[in-house]
């Protein structure tokens, strides 16, 4: 019998939710065309170095942004600090992201996705254009970041409707959280801290917590 997991699992100085240890996720953009771009009250969180690092990008995608978009960051640049005192991205009418944009793309089995939501920042990247691809909360979703007291980062699992078939998609190829965003947590914490996570795992594993 698996043995109920600790409200909180530190690995170094951050605070894992055990969500992101048990939940499966896989994203399925053929279900939600890249809603989370667009839904929500508020841009991505992003630090000072993350809009420097986007300002420089700006040229170089401004083609690629709607005309709302680009009146947007005319008027208040590419963030501003949201009502939590947080910095994000700038959005367009209370929604989409200053850098999205729309577009028809393939999947892995190489089936079409039409009118799907895109990050105008990763297709430059992705072209070879710019060396920053785009923010990391973008990437950690849905996994969110919290900076916390005394040096401590807290990660928690942020579920969000839009995100059923990612679900569903994660449970039927059995892919935890913190597998399916990998990559992400390795450019936010590093490759020593992923393997210490996954020796974390590998040992609650052992004394029955998973």
């Amino acid at each position: 019998m698996t043995k109920r997991l600790p409200p909180i699992i530190q690995v170094g100085d951050v605070l894992v939710s055990p969500e992101i240890l048990t939940e499966k996720f896989c994203c399925d953009l053929s279900a939600c065309k890249g809603v989370c771009c667009v839904e929500g009250d508020a841009g991505a969180p992003v630090t000072l170095d993350e809009i420097a690092e986007m300002e420089d990008c700006v040229d170089e995608v401004w083609d690629d942004l709607s005309a709302s978009a680009q009146a947007v960051i005319d008027k208040q640049g590419i963030a501003y600090t949201d009502s939590e005192g947080d910095l994000v991205t700038s959005i367009v009418n209370g929604k989409d992201c200053v850098f999205t944009y729309y577009g028809d793309i393939t999947d892995d089995a190489r089936q079409p996705i039409t009118n799907c939501c895109l990050c105008a920042l990763e297709k430059a990247y992705r072209a070879g254009r710019t060396r920053f691809c785009k923010p990391v909360s973008c990437a950690l979703y849905p996994i969110r970041a919290k900076v916390l007291g005394g040096g401590l980062i807290g990660l928690n699992y942020n579920r969000w409707s839009v995100c059923k078939a990612a679900i569903a998609k994660g449970e039927a190829e059995n892919l935890p959280l913190y597998q399916f965003l990998r990559d992400p947590l390795i450019r936010r914490f590093g490759e020593e801290w992923y393997q210490e996570l996954l020796a974390t795992v590998e040992e609650l594993k052992r004394q029955g917590y998973l």
